[in-house]
């Protein structure tokens, strides 16, 4: 004989368990449901996310730095050019060679006639080689010891026979002082012969 009180019980919690795992797999099918509606509202709207995205990824970050232009860097400043180097000074002109006379009749008349042009005094060559021929033929040491002037102690010397003290008195600065030097008698004889002739090329006698 069946207890009647156990036999419901068991019924009970059969009834129980069934009822559970009807409600469980309700469940199921309403979240599989809940699931395909999500993804079928999700399949139509792929453009409206992508424009959500670049919306987004436009706005800058809260607290994002504003972006800085860039500024251009500036331009290397140029040297100046350099100043141009001072012209060099010209080098002064060489001093001209001093002049060469022959140690001659014909260098004394030549080197005689540059002083006296320095000087100012008149003369030409031809009359003062020819007034040298006429008193001493040419010789530098030739003196009279026979005329008034031997006679009175003062005897005519050198190219142009000139006596000491007409030397002493017509004698041109920066010839030697001496009236043995033919350099320095012709041009003491000439500077005589312009003050009293105007020029040795005047004299054509004793003077």
């Amino acid at each position: 004989m069946i207890d009647k009180d156990k036999l419901s019980t068991v019924i009970g919690r059969r009834s129980r368990r069934e009822a559970f795992t009807v409600a469980v797999a309700a469940i199921g099918l309403v979240a599989v449901a809940a699931s395909s509606a999500v993804s079928f509202a999700d399949a139509g709207t792929p453009e409206r996310a992508a424009m959500v995205v670049e919306q987004a990824e436009s706005i800058p970050a809260v607290g994002a730095a504003p972006a800085i232009e860039a500024i251009p860097a500036p331009a290397p400043e140029v040297a100046p050019a350099p100043a141009p180097a001072p012209e060099a000074a010209p080098a002064p002109m060489p001093e001209p060679a001093p002049r060469v006379y022959a140690d001659n009749l014909d260098g004394w008349i030549r080197e005689a006639l540059d002083i006296m042009a320095e000087k100012g005094i008149p003369g030409s060559y031809e009359g003062i080689h020819r007034n040298i021929m006429r008193e001493s033929s040419g010789n530098p040491q030739a003196i009279n010891l026979w005329d008034i002037n031997a006679i009175n102690g003062i005897p005519s010397k050198g190219l142009l026979q000139v006596i000491d003290p007409t030397y002493a008195a017509y004698h041109v600065e920066g010839t030697p002082f001496d009236v043995w030097n033919p350099v320095s008698n012709i041009v003491a004889a000439c500077n005589y012969a312009a003050h009293r002739y105007g020029s040795m090329d005047n004299v054509n006698s004793a003077y």
